[in-house]
């Protein structure tokens, strides 16, 4: 076991950490591929939902033989009552197919009205066989009427002016598509940047001890000083790395209007991404920092800094597979209150629209005031165990005064 003298406290020792862990970690070849990667990811990611969405409001284009052309229009009118979005056009059976194979029509109806055939490229979409279906239906239905006697446009009238009331009890909040996807993205940035950086601080700290380069810096500095340089060091690093991610992400979005809600909006949603990230970050990496400093092996990392990775994981895990189906969730709702869940929760609920002012302002109450809590319960930690060498350091001996 190795003593020191403490040398007095001055804030110039933070700072001289800091910077010394801004330039190792910005000249790391492993970060600028990190950085590139997740870029990459953000972009790919949003060009890929641009992409399916405009697939998916396509236009279906249905050419009708001149022997059923008479069914165009009914045939679009129940398309569109399915949901469907349909163009219908008379064409000569030779020239449709010919153009279903250059990809000009999504399929050709051909026949009589008594005995349809849709002639498609591969396979008829599924709301192209839905609607011929409910027309072919329709057909015979009329049929029927005609046959026994009754007037098939009277009966349409009647079947069409019967309804029926709906009386919500508690009705469902209508969520933005693309704000849910947009807070997927941002609890993911948030919960990597946390993970990522979080253990960097713990593995730092272990690096330093078993190096015993810990030793030559305790005797400039003290340990508090120490520890909060190295956790705002890294954190500096870890911001600058997901306000590039986050305004790469916003910019392509505008500019492909993947991103069609207001700027202001999306800016407000990076915004408080960027909040939680700083606020989770500080929480998680002085825990971190404090187990760190109870071993002197890289390789007993991972056991002692578990207990709290999971309970960074637990919520997020939790969020990214309720809250895209529920994002009124209530038991999440409660739980995104709770600071150290705060951070991978609240951020994809204030994304996604379901957090009232009111939980945004307790969650960041309350992860605050653990941050100013952990500030010294940390630096107590970390400062009564970070020269202790040899075999783990009990947590409840790191928490007593003196070596």
């Amino acid at each position: 076991m190795s003593t020191v003298t403490s040398p007095p406290a001055n804030s110039g020792g933070v700072w001289l950490v800091a910077g010394r862990e801004i330039r190792v970690r910005l000249a790391s070849k492993a970060f600028r591929i990190m950085t590139l990667a997740l870029v990459g990811a953000v972009v790919a990611l949003i060009l890929v939902l641009k992409l399916a969405a405009s697939e998916s409001a396509s236009t279906a284009r249905v050419g009708f033989a001149p022997s059923v052309a008479n069914l165009a229009q009914p045939f679009a009118s129940v398309a569109t009552a399915l949901g469907g979005d349909v163009t219908v056009s008379t064409v000569d059976p030779a020239e449709g197919e010919q153009r279903i194979r250059d990809g000009e029509l999504d399929a050709l109806v051909v026949g009589t009205p008594d005995a349809l055939r849709a002639i498609v490229a591969e396979s008829l979409a599924p709301g192209l066989d839905n609607a011929l279906r409910v027309l072919v239906r329709q057909l015979a239905f009329n049929q029927e009427i005609i046959r026994l006697g009754g007037d098939p446009a009277a009966v349409t009238t009647a079947v069409d002016s019967a309804s029926f009331e709906v009386t919500a009890l508690e009705p469902a909040r209508e969520f933005d598509v693309q704000r849910l996807v947009i807070g997927l993205i941002t609890g993911v940035l948030v919960y990597v940047g946390l993970m990522t950086y979080g253990q960097l601080v713990a593995q730092g700290v272990v690096e330093e001890k078993s190096s015993r380069v810990v030793e030559i810096l305790l005797t400039t500095i003290r340990p508090w000083q120490l520890m909060l340089g190295k956790v705002i060091g890294i954190g500096v690093v870890g911001l600058g790395q997901l306000l590039l991610v986050a305004g790469v992400g916003i910019g392509v979005g505008l500019a492909t209007d993947s991103i069609t809600f207001p700027a202001g909006q999306a800016a407000g949603i990076a915004g408080w991404a960027v909040t939680w990230f700083l606020l989770g970050y500080l929480a998680y990496a002085l825990i971190l920092a404090a187990l760190g400093a109870l071993v002197s092996r890289q390789e007993d990392v991972a056991g002692v800094t578990m207990p709290a990775l999971m309970v960074l994981i637990i919520p997020y895990v939790l969020g990214i597979s309720v809250l895209p189906a529920d994002p009124d969730n209530q038991l999440l709702a409660v739980l995104s209150m709770i600071p150290l869940f705060a951070p991978t929760l609240m951020p994809i609920r204030i994304a996604m629209g379901a957090a009232p002012a009111w939980q945004i302002a307790v969650a960041t109450v309350s992860t605050v005031a653990l941050v100013a809590v952990l500030v010294w319960l940390a630096g107590r930690i970390y400062g009564n165990a970070v020269l202790r060498m040899g075999s783990r350091v009990r947590l409840g001996d790191a928490l007593r005064s003196g070596h």
